[in-house]
């Protein structure tokens, strides 16, 4: 079964860069779904849907 999260690899290669900017990304988008009151991904993980929602700029079913 596929995963719902994408942890710092998954980031990293998305958004071709390094570690610790990979891991920033994932933190801020942690603390934004934390504000809006959504249930949090474990430690280190962040939402495919969020996190494709806030690159793409719009929900995913929108991307196909």
């Amino acid at each position: 079964m596929a995963s719902a999260f994408y942890n710092v690899n998954d980031v990293k290669r998305i958004l071709e860069c390094a570690d610790s900017h990979a891991y920033k990304v994932i933190r801020e988008l942690r603390e934004e779904m934390a504000k809006k009151g959504y249930i949090l991904p474990p430690a280190g993980k962040i939402s495919k849907a969020y996190f494709d929602e806030r690159l793409y700029g719009c929900p995913k079913e929108q991307l196909a």
